[in-house]
């Protein structure tokens, strides 16, 4: 009993003691002791949740079960923080000792108390918002790192930023990119290994050769650097890795002009016990091989898994998941580490659903590939063999007139996190597809702009046409529980649409999930079975974390519809600026307010001369369809549809593509890149195409 009282006076002094801190001097002590064992202790029993993926094994595990299948119902809201943003939120909330790190749209780091649900600081890094077209994917960023009393966030410009945890204050910050005359962004959070901030970068789309650096966390040093894909061959090699790599690109494509591609933009993990690091790799670039490799070729290191040293960066071994990606099938997707076993022995393995639509399995010691199943419908291969090569189907490179590929460039899983529950031994992944033809582009040219090629006049070279033919599959989105070591599906969950949000799975047998018509909802881990929903107000993209703050259990997910999919298009009619909604037991505060999207009536009135239609579809496929759609048909998303728009905002077009307004919100300058005529054009076939449309 004296043993008792002790243990809960000392408990008492504790929660008085934080409790007596400024939210600042919180966050400061908070963050001041993460480093690499913490993160490691922290892993047995996540009472924080101080890294992107929870913990270096990027599981999202929460071996917490407060909250749990008999009372989750009881769930209520406790607090809600507006972001202040209105592009895409994809942010994981990073939670110690009651502090929480999360970013909005445009790199926006924000500090908040988790007891109150108040700002404690935030910081914007100011990054130029009429540059939002240098990124293929909306102008998001998936959230920050935290180590020995810094915060560390990839700026969308391609700087990694430092911040003193306590004031939001900079630190240091570096320029990571190699080439400024090419589209790189930065949309991934950070990792921090051995004391070493490791960020890649985006840009594939638009001619890039990727790379990952590790800098020095204390004084932002670079410590390596790691080319995903080789150089120019007239140059020397900066590693053998790129000699060998090289002997699988045909050099008469000239691959090096295109940077290759490559990117490593989002998935890292980390294994202490074996020291190493891993990362995914990107599509190509050009995303046709045909153009980029004309004689074929693997194209190493693009669409693998690729282990290194985290002291020097020297490459270990790779897994290429997709030998000379022509799909856009990128290996970024988020992987997980796990032992499990496998015909009965146990194995260290990484678990990873990347966009072509294969749930692979592979040894993380060594890179041996042990089993891959499609966990949707594709059309590209048939399976693996025993080596770990996939058995292709050939007419699917066969791109000399539209084909619709499954899955599409979007992915069968896309960058939205999965989960991984050691107690039911499945993975919670997020499945969708989205119907797209593609076509190669058999004149392309390298930073050439021509109508009708993709946003070649905003800097993409795809050497592809995109649904040169309307494509004929139905849109699908999946909440899919995928047991590994069966390789099968246990049981799924189908939603309205594609681009649903990450997982969280718990000790407490749930998973939750934010949805992409606004709903944040937990499930049964083991059955599927729905125990509890509550509306968001808008699409959820981002994952969930869940963390106990003086003893009680919360979950909490940033939410704000964006990335590439939900700009021009959506699931919901309601919408608000980005919002981290925080839930507990027992909560009992009101949801914040939200709009409905303006309904709009179809375009109608602007006079135009039908004869510059055909023009104008090929301007607008050359600059706009990517960001706001097919006028009329899409829906629009956190970008308008221009076929809903007031007839005055057509009819002075060219007051808004030219120095306009919408520069401040990320719409780019397009002095210099169209002429009035153009616009003319284009105006032409926004009334136009909104005319075909119209019901009759």
């Amino acid at each position: 009993m004296v043993v008792r009282s002790l243990a809960a006076l000392a408990l008492s002094a504790m929660a008085f003691s934080v409790a007596a801190q400024t939210p600042a001097e919180r966050a400061a002590s908070a963050v001041k002791k993460v480093n690499g064992s913490f993160i490691r202790a922290n892993a047995a029993k996540t009472p924080d949740w101080p890294s992107v993926g929870l913990d270096y094994a990027e599981t999202r595990y929460s071996r917490l079960d407060q909250i749990n299948t008999g009372n989750v119902k009881q769930l209520g809201l406790v607090w809600s923080y507006n972001l202040e943003s209105t592009r895409g939120v994809e942010a994981t909330p990073l939670v110690v000792d009651g502090v929480m790190y999360v970013t909005a749209s445009w790199s926006v780091v924000h500090a908040i108390d988790v007891r109150t649900g108040q700002r404690i600081w935030s910081y914007d890094p100011q990054v130029d918002r009429s540059k939002g077209f240098r990124g293929c994917c909306d102008v998001v960023n998936r959230g920050v790192a935290l180590w020995e009393g810094k915060v560390y966030v990839g700026a969308y410009d391609g700087r990694l930023i430092a911040l003193d945890a306590a004031s939001g204050r900079v630190l240091w910050e570096k320029d990571t990119l190699i080439d400024h005359a090419r589209s790189y962004t930065i949309t991934g959070a950070p990792r921090v290994f051995k004391g070493k901030v490791l960020i890649g970068n985006g840009g594939a789309e638009y001619g890039v050769r990727g790379y990952i650096t590790a800098y020095d966390a204390n004084t932002g040093d670079q410590k390596w650097r790691w080319f995903t894909v080789p150089g120019d061959p007239a140059k020397p090699y900066e590693d053998a890795s790129m000699e060998r790599a090289a002997k699988t690109w045909d050099p008469s494509g000239k691959y090096w002009e295109a940077g290759g591609g490559g990117t490593v933009w989002d998935t890292m993990a980390f294994d202490p016990e074996l020291n190493l690091m891993y990362i995914g790799t990107g599509n190509g670039s050009p995303w046709a091989r045909s153009k980029r490799s004309p004689k074929g070729g693997d194209n190493l290191y693009l669409a693998s898994i690729v282990a290194l040293d985290p002291d020097t960066g020297a490459y270990k071994w790779h897994y290429q998941e997709t030998p000379g990606d022509n799909w856009d099938y990128t290996s970024t997707q988020p992987m997980i580490l796990a032992d499990i076993q496998v015909t009965g022995k146990p194995r260290k393995v990484i678990l990873h659903a990347p966009k072509n639509g294969f749930f692979f399995v592979i040894d993380r010691t060594n890179g041996q590939f042990i089993s891959a199943k499609n966990f949707v419908e594709v059309n590209w291969a048939t399976g693996y063999d025993a080596k770990g090569r996939p058995i292709e189907i050939a007419a699917a490179r066969q791109n000399d007139k539209p084909g619709e590929s499954m899955p599409g460039p979007y992915g069968a899983h896309n960058w939205h996190p999965m989960s991984f529950n050691p107690q039911t031994g499945l993975v919670y992944l997020p499945a969708q597809h989205v119907p797209i033809n593609l076509m190669d582009d058999k004149d392309w040219k390298f930073n050439e702009n021509v109508a009708l090629r993709p946003h070649s006049n905003q800097g993409w070279n795809t050497a592809m046409f995109l649904n040169a033919a309307p494509p004929t599959s139905k849109p699908m989105g999946r909440l899919v529980a995928w047991d590994p070591v069966a390789q099968k599906e246990a049981w799924g969950v189908e939603h309205v649409s594609p681009w649903n949000g990450g997982t969280l799975t718990t000790a407490g047998n749930l998973v939750f999930q934010g949805t992409a018509d606004g709903r944040m909802v937990a499930y049964d881990a083991k059955t599927g079975a729905k125990l509890w929903e509550t509306p968001t107000g808008t699409g959820v993209v981002a994952a969930p974390s869940t963390y106990l703050v003086d003893g009680k259990q919360y979950v909490s997910v940033a939410v704000g519809w964006g990335g590439v999919y939900g700009q021009a298009t959506r699931a919901t009619e309601r919408q608000g600026p980005g919002t981290v909604y925080t839930f507990a037991v027992g909560g009992t505060a009101k949801m914040p307010d939200f709009v409905e999207y303006r309904a709009g009536k179809l375009l109608q009135g602007v006079k135009y001369d039908a004869a510059k239609v055909e023009a104008g579809t090929g301007l607008y496929v050359s600059n706009c369809v990517l960001c706001h759609g097919v006028p009329g048909v899409d829906r629009g998303g956190n970008i308008p549809n221009l076929g809903y728009m007031d007839a005055a905002f057509i009819e002075n077009l060219d007051k808004f593509v030219f120095k306009g307004p919408a520069m401040a919100r990320g719409m780019p300058d397009f002095t210099g890149k169209l002429s009035m005529s153009d616009v003319e054009a284009i105006k032409a076939f926004i009334q136009g195409t909104v005319d075909a449309v119209r019901p009759k």
